[in-house]
């Protein structure tokens, strides 16, 4: 299991490529992200170009991944730029056709690795198209826009409902690597990683972003390893994905049974306080 992590200062960047995050996360993207995620308590970046060189400075040996903004007049500008900085891969997000893509790719022109950011409901159709026609190598598949895009109540809603099964069967036929959304410490989470993560072992994920909760947003290495112990956090989030590896169809399946059910039940008790607020 392959964990990202957003980061913000230098030395905790640092500390946390020596235990265990394989990827470094620096996030550019803004364009339209407040009027799609007005009013939720979801991330929303304030980091700049110049956190770029920031972290790749912090940790140079590091695999550096940059999210820029949507496809728009200044994607060949910014890519440019991040590359110039230090990216190892460039996260393209909020896409919805192989054509989109297909730009991107002609941007990057093979300097760096390209992750695309499958987030939309359209772009989890165009997957057996995008995998035919471009040289993917790599993807992750964004849950918080996804639920949004498809006006679902709760951000984990995609795993329930299947709408994750066609397109993770593609990707896994094809052999290419891919993560699916965030994950927290182990036994938190309205959903907790002892089900989340059956569910990647299932689905052939291999990789998920450390939520804000995790690192419960330390302004310092000195902090972070105040709040916990950062490698045996996410040793333990290791051990869990290895656990589920190591089961049969039919105990995974089983998993997918009750996480399927708690997801349900949180979607229930959402639309619940819908009904109750819109009677108010």
């Amino acid at each position: 299991m392959k964990f990202l992590m957003i980061v913000q200062h230098p030395d905790i960047a640092y500390y946390v490529s020596k235990h265990g995050v394989d990827r470094l996360f620096v996030d550019l993207e803004y364009i339209g992200k407040d009027i799609r995620q007005k009013n939720r308590d979801t991330w929303k970046s304030k980091q700049t170009m110049d956190d770029v060189s920031i972290i790749r400075d912090a940790a140079p040996s590091a695999h550096l991944l940059v999210r820029v903004n949507p496809l728009n007049n200044g994607t060949k500008a910014e890519i440019d730029e991040a590359i110039t900085r230090g990216a190892d891969s460039i996260m393209l997000p909020m896409f919805r056709s192989t054509d989109e893509l297909a730009r991107f790719f002609d941007i990057l022109d093979g300097r760096v690795e390209a992750l695309p950011l499958f987030e939309t409901y359209d772009s989890l159709l165009a997957i057996p198209e995008i995998v035919d026609k471009l040289p993917i190598t790599g993807a992750h598949i964004g849950l918080n826009d996804l639920h949004l895009d498809m006006r679902l109540d709760f951000i984990f809603q995609p795993i329930a409902n299947g709408v994750l099964e066609a397109p993770c069967k593609v990707l896994r036929e094809k052999n290419i690597p891919f993560g699916i959304g965030g994950i927290a410490r182990a036994r938190e989470g309205i959903v907790s990683p002892e089900y989340l993560l059956g569910e990647h072992v299932r689905l052939g994920s291999s990789a998920a972003i450390i939520s804000r909760t995790f690192h419960r947003q330390a302004q310092s290495m000195i902090e972070l390893q105040k709040n916990m112990n950062f490698p045996s956090e996410l040793a333990k989030l290791r051990d869990i994905y290895a656990a589920f590896q190591s089961q049969n169809v039919d105990a995974l399946e089983r998993n997918r049974k009750d996480t399927c059910n708690r997801i349900n039940d949180v979607v229930e008790l959402v639309q619940k306080q819908k009904s109750q607020m819109g009677k108010s």
